[in-house]
């Protein structure tokens, strides 16, 4: 029996966003899934957070645990019931905790992998470094604060947030691949502020076997701080079609 809810403070959540050509993000999602397009692109990213107390629902904070964790992310649509749906495909997890990794798509949707994070933080930049030897995959960013939000996906901060809330929805693989596991973030407030992206590295977007040279462009970063969530387990979708996933 899988846990539906499990309750957390993001402490900080770091989103590196991605302008994708739509052929480049639709040949790694299931059937069901289209590309969600801004301006005619698509959008993809690196989520990095930091998890504080995290525990199952109606346990108490003070026994939950800290973790960091990274998410490579596409935004896609769905029909549902005649309505089209947004939300986000997350082909791969990782998460500098054992437990998260032995309990991800056992006891609550959404495998991860064992990988060490490092992270350096003063009072205006952000390092953070992610390295899995054995299934390979590399990221390192490197942020500033910023006064406005840079590049062209979004008008404005506003919009940009509003953006990631309507696409609060996630699916991933289940670790039999046979169907997709779909998680729900829930705050009651989202709140972001921007930063300027002085370096940023991973393996996921730059591999050319996955994707084609010059069709992944970093477009912009904000960051999420303090937020009280809950992770709320939706359901699980089924898919004809062979799941993409980098275990």
């Amino acid at each position: 029996m899988k846990i539906r809810n499990v309750d957390c403070v993001i402490e900080r959540r770091l989103l590196v966003n991605f302008k994708v050509r739509p052929d480049q993000v639709a040949r790694h999602l299931p059937e069901g899934l289209r590309p969600q397009l801004v301006g005619g692109v698509g959008v993809a990213g690196i989520c990095l957070l930091r998890l504080g107390q995290l525990r199952p629902h109606g346990v108490p904070g003070t026994w939950g645990m800290t973790t960091e964790n990274v998410a490579h992310r596409f935004a896609v649509e769905w029909d549902e019931g005649g309505v089209i749906r947004s939300g986000v495909y997350v082909p791969r997890r990782d998460s500098s905790s054992g437990l998260s990794a032995l309990a991800g798509g056992r006891l609550f949707p959404g495998s991860h992998l064992r990988a060490t994070i490092r992270v350096r933080e003063t009072d205006r930049g952000l390092s953070i470094s992610v390295h899995n030897h054995k299934q390979p995959v590399s990221v390192k960013v490197n942020v500033t604060d910023a006064d406005s939000l840079g590049g062209s996906l979004f008008a404005s901060l506003d919009e940009a947030i509003q953006f990631f809330r309507n696409g609060a929805q996630g699916y991933s693989p289940s670790l039999s691949g046979s169907c997709l596991e779909g998680v729900q973030l829930q705050c009651d407030r989202w709140e972001a502020t921007p930063v300027v992206i002085n370096e940023i590295h991973s393996s996921f977007f730059e591999d050319p076997k996955s994707f084609e040279p010059g069709s992944v462009v970093v477009d912009c970063g904000l960051i999420m701080r303090n937020l009280p969530a809950r992770w709320h387990a939706t359901g699980d979708r089924s898919s004809e079609m062979e799941l993409v996933s980098l275990r």
